[in-house]
């Protein structure tokens, strides 16, 4: 369900409140996120993780007037699973800048490679990029937005506790792994 302005708090209530709801946030969205070795990470938003962005901007950039709020609104609710799908900031992380400017022009196209798998079912790839294209002719991006669109027998099959696979099948970064009891079921829970 997308996020209304009703829905977020107040600037002046934020600051006073915002301590324990970052705690809140990041305990949860530390069953939200899933490595694929050492260089790759897939962040799953909901409803919480982008009302959390959306209030993070809001303070930022001292956004206060219902049309600046409504332009938030608009750029972050398309990242809030609608109960058939999961999104995903997907991110390629290298810290030195040498070695992430390397990697990023040889992993071009990586963010069309990134898959999920429910067990018993067919692998899915993310779909990249939607709201604007983030690779050029020479690199691609340290972050991409992805949805894995689900069929209603894989969400049927997640909702009945089956195991998980994510993973990344670019010829210069290949790796897979078994998504966590506790990942699997807190996406499970972003399912219809």
């Amino acid at each position: 369900m997308q996020l209304q302005r009703d829905d977020l708090y107040s600037l002046e209530h934020y600051a006073r409140i915002r301590p324990d709801f970052r705690a809140r946030v990041m305990a949860h969205k530390k069953h939200r996120q899933v490595a694929i070795g050492t260089h790759a990470t897939l962040y799953f938003e909901d409803r919480l993780t982008i009302q959390y962005q959306v209030q993070e901007m809001l303070r930022a950039e001292r956004i206060f007037e219902a049309a600046g709020i409504q332009d938030e609104l608009d750029a972050y609710n398309p990242l809030i699973p609608d109960g058939s799908n999961w999104k995903a900031t997907f991110m390629i992380e290298y810290e030195d800048a040498d070695e992430r400017h390397a990697a990023l022009a040889r992993l071009r196209g990586i963010e069309d490679r990134v898959w999920v798998e429910v067990n018993g079912c067919e692998r899915v790839y993310g779909i990249a990029d939607e709201d604007l294209e983030r690779e050029d002719a020479t690199k691609t991006s340290a972050v991409h937005f992805l949805r894995f669109e689900l069929t209603a027998p894989m969400a049927a099959a997640m909702k009945a506790a089956a195991g998980l696979t994510l993973g990344i099948d670019h010829p210069d970064y290949r790796g897979q792994v078994q998504t966590a009891a506790a990942v699997r079921d807190a996406l499970a829970a972003d399912l219809a």
